[in-house]
């Protein structure tokens, strides 16, 4: 329980997080980079046997980007005392300034590439042969639970169900214009569904051990942190984050060779951008280079082309091997479960908490304690990841 003590004590970064935190709201990336016409651009995209690029259209900037830019910069950190708490929040000015710059620019090609690259990065030449090492593996014989046999409404469902042991509401929304089967909105707590697909027994399962185990996880407790910076997120956690919830899938036993192969693949689109591909030659790649079957080659060229070029997808590959390294260096999960945080800062929280600034996570993820992963091959494969 936080004092009157310490709320006294470091009422400027109180005043400062609050301040930070009406800005960040505004601002949800993954709001404004999801194409509004996924579905007619695809059907375009095949009828035209892939020769022309789709034509996306982004949902409306909502915000002055000027004059957030500038109330973000306007916030007096010089009056927090603390070196390291000082440079934390001058870091998280830095890292949404620079997402306004990637809202700012979406649909405008380079430009929203470049800012891209500066929020997340690109793969490095070990990232790539990591990828090209686990497409070297043969694919694993499906059983019936990778048949695609649930509508969205029965999946919800499920997550309804899944969610019970957690203390806390689920809300289910179904939407046409996702680029992925699933995604979290931690602004409104919500879970959301692409309506119009099938779902397979271990989907579901995966989606949540993913999206439920650690996403809403991660959500509820920064929602319940004294400080508004765990749940708007800590500067640069989404590596962190997705490295959490793919080991969230891999401890729960629902990680497939399959789905390892899909984060590599993705590994290899974001480096296309890199060589300069537009959206028909990564999709040439992965279709008819790696063979993958063409519904699947267009929602990973997707997720990495929307916006004009958005890297963030090869994250879930370098988080998983980081997350899997931490814990099995004996490293305590519950600290990166605190909220939106970024392993890099991991110490900096176990200092907030020691301060009184930070609490350990109300809710803590069931597949980190259950570990009931029993797949050899994926755990050869983590263990010589680069």
């Amino acid at each position: 329980m936080m004092t009157q003590e310490v709320v006294e004590k470091y009422a400027d970064v109180f005043e400062i997080d609050a301040n930070l935190c009406r800005l960040v709201q505004r601002i949800e990336l993954l709001n404004f980079v999801n194409p509004q016409n996924i579905e007619a651009e695809k059907r375009r995209f095949f009828a035209h046997k892939y020769s022309e690029n789709p034509k996306f259209h982004y949902p409306k900037r909502k915000f002055d980007a000027y004059k957030l830019h500038r109330l973000f910069y306007s916030q007096r950190l010089e009056r927090i005392e603390d070196d390291e708490i000082r440079k934390l929040y001058q870091d998280v000015i830095y890292f949404y300034s620079g997402m306004i710059q990637c809202i700012e620019n979406i649909g405008k090609g380079t430009n929203f590439y470049f800012n891209s690259l500066r929020s997340y990065g690109t793969p490095k030449e070990r990232n790539v042969e990591n990828a090209k090492f686990i497409l070297h593996f043969e694919d694993e014989e499906e059983g019936s639970d990778m048949i695609p046999a649930f509508t969205a409404e029965e999946a919800k469902e499920y997550f309804q169900a899944f969610a019970e042991q957690y203390d806390f509401d689920l809300n289910v929304k179904l939407s046409t214009k996702l680029a992925a089967e699933a995604m979290v909105s931690n602004s409104t707590q919500t879970l959301l569904l692409k309506k119009n697909v099938l779902f397979s027994e271990n989907q579901l399962k995966t989606l949540a051990n993913h999206e439920i185990g650690v996403h809403l996880v991660t959500t509820y407790n920064g929602l319940d942190q004294p400080l508004k910076i765990f749940s708007n997120g800590l500067p640069k956690n989404v590596e962190t984050q997705e490295g959490l919830a793919v080991f969230a899938e891999y401890m729960s036993g629902a990680l497939t060779l399959k789905r390892l192969k899909e984060l590599a693949y993705r590994v290899i689109a974001v480096d296309s951008l890199l060589k300069g591909y537009d959206f028909k030659d990564t999709f040439d790649l992965l279709h008819n280079q790696y063979k993958l079957n063409r519904d699947s080659a267009f929602t990973i060229t997707l997720r990495v082309h929307r916006g004009g070029g958005f890297t963030k997808d090869y994250l879930y590959l370098t988080g998983l091997k980081k997350v899997y390294d931490y814990f099995h260096a004996g490293k305590d999960l519950g600290v990166l479960l605190t909220g939106k945080t970024t392993l890099s800062y991991a110490e900096t929280i176990k200092k907030l908490q020691k301060l009184g600034l930070s609490k350990t996570s109300t809710y803590f993820t069931s597949a980190f304690v259950e570990n009931n992963n029993q797949n050899k091959t994926l755990d050869f494969i983590l263990q010589n990841l680069k």
